[in-house]
Formats: C-alpha cells, structure tokens, sequence
C-alpha cells in the first residue's frame, strides 16, 4: 500500500513535526470550477488551513501514483487539464494502473486519506441520491464511502442539485451520523436550509473532536457528516436553487446526460443561470469549511495527545 502513496515535503515535514493534516479533493479543481478560479481556490483553501495550524494535502493521481499533497505546478497541472480522470472508489486501481491524470471525488480522497493516517477532510457538498434514482439507481459512492471509511468530512452538507431526504435516509441506513455546526437544519451546499434536520448538533470543535473520537474509539467504523452550513451573507434563495436545478435537470435529461457527468453539467448550468452567483457561493461555502476542518483537526490532535 505504502508503496502507491507520495507524500509531499510539506506532508512529509507535517508527519516528522506530529502536526495535525487536512485532505483536500481535487475533483473540486478538475471538475467543479472553471480555470483560473479553481487553481486560485485551491491554494486559498491550503492557506486557510495552514493559517489555521494545520497542514493541507491535497491529494490526486499523478503518474501511477497517489500524491497526498501538491505542488504548486502540480495543482496548476490539475486545474488545466479539463480531461483529468474523475477517480471514484471503481476507479481508483485503473486510474494508478495506467497511469491517468486523476482527481479524486470524495469516496476515493476518502480511502487516500484513511491510506495516509489523516483523519478529517474538507470538501464542498458531498454525493447523495440523485433526484429519480427509484428509477436510474443513480446514488452517488460517497455515501457507501461514508459507511466504511473512517475519517471526518466536513461540508455544506449534501448538494442541492440532490433529493437530500433520500440521501439522509441511506446515511441513516448505514450508520453514518449527520453532525451540524451552528444550527440543528442539515444545509443543502448553496442553500443553509435543506427542510431537513442533521442527526445532531455539535457547533465546537472540542465537541465534534470528543464525538468522532468516542465513535471510533467504541469500534463504530466508518465516517462523520460534519454539515457546516455556507455563511449567511453567501447563501442562496432556496425558492431561487430549487427552480434553476429543475430546469437544469430538464436539460440534463433531454441530451441525455447521466452518470458522472451528471453533476459537472447540472453546477456549470446553475452557474450560467445564476450569472456566476453560485460559483461565489460555492467558493465562499468551501472556504468556510476549511475554517471548520483546520480547527477540527486540531482539536482531534490536541485529544489524542491527552488520551495517549
């Protein structure tokens, strides 16, 4: 396994120093915002963390290998290669095997992350159900991911663009507690109010460190929703979202898109039928969450130095 994983020199020093880790995706760069916007996120997202005294590693696949951490030029790389491989948990030995330029959606940063010893990763909106999967069976891998992976995401919940009470009924399912931060309303990525309420809250680090720790302590395997709601000045009508993704989904299905490529196209058209509103949102709710993990993996750190 060891021999697949490449650390970078800042993940590499983190490890020697015992400084706590953040993973980041990188299907966020490749797929979810358009260049240069995605590179600058990127890198605004690694100094949150590190402003924050934790260390970034951003993981992708790169020459047959797993990076876990990159390079400036490797994340300009990544967010310039429209074509770069969207590497889920399927994907993921094919993708090393032949060598692909991958990014890692959240199921397969998950299994980097648990791969590498980091604990807690900050994404945007994690997968879900997608609206009509009583026909099309279309549910995302993130939530199987969640069931058996154990590490900590931190998000705005689960995206809009998906049927939320049907993502929150497998999460239920298998397990995997649905934790939000500064309200008890599970948030829905654009928007901070699903309609849905979030198993529990926990709005402080300390808390939500206490928790994860207690769950995996007890040998209950697998992840933790931390549902960190986008900041009220960034939100979107929920009205607004609700009507834009249903024409997006109409679009969707008369070209006949499916699949993976499902959710690239349905958050570039609420991009253009927003006028770039959401890419701001989107933006401004992932940065929040970074916030959120950097303190999370503090507080993660400083408990397993009292408990050792």
């Amino acid at each position: 396994m060891q021999s697949y994983l490449v650390l970078s020199e800042e993940v590499r020093a983190a490890r020697l120093a015992a400084k706590p880790l953040v993973a980041l995706e990188s299907t966020i760069i490749s797929h979810g915002m358009p260049y240069p916007q995605n590179v600058q996120t990127a890198r605004e997202l690694e100094q949150i963390i590190r402003d924050r005294g934790a260390v970034p590693a951003t993981i992708a696949i790169m020459n047959g290998k797993i990076h876990i951490g990159l390079s400036d030029a490797e994340l300009e790389l990544l967010g310039n290669t429209p074509d770069a491989m969207k590497v889920s948990r399927r994907d993921l030995a094919y993708a090393l095997t032949s060598n692909k330029l991958g990014a890692t959606t959240v199921a397969a940063t998950m299994i980097c992350a648990a791969l590498a010893g980091i604990e807690v990763f900050v994404t945007g909106g994690i997968g879900g159900v997608h609206r009509g999967a009583e026909t099309s069976f279309d549910i995302s891998a993130d939530l199987q991911e969640l069931a058996r992976t154990s590490v900590a995401v931190v998000c705005a919940g689960a995206k809009s663009i998906l049927d939320i009470g049907l993502t929150l009924e497998y999460l239920e399912t298998h397990g995997v507690p649905v934790v939000s931060v500064g309200q008890s309303a599970f948030p829905a990525f654009f928007t901070r109010d699903s309609a849905y309420q979030a198993d529990f809250q926990l709005d402080t680090a300390e808390q939500q460190a206490d928790f994860i720790h207690a769950k995996w302590t007890l040998g209950l395997t697998g992840g933790v929703v931390i549902a960190n709601p986008v900041p009220e000045v960034a939100a979107m009508p929920r009205e607004e979202i609700e009507s834009i993704t249903q024409s997006a989904l109409q679009e969707a299905d008369e070209q006949g898109i499916k699949g993976k490529a499902i959710t690239p196209f349905l958050l570039n058209r609420i991009k253009q039928m927003t006028a770039g509103r959401s890419l701001e949102t989107n933006i401004a709710l992932v940065k929040n969450n970074a916030v959120v993990g950097a303190r999370l993996a503090l507080a993660l750190h400083h408990l397993r130095k009292r408990t050792v």
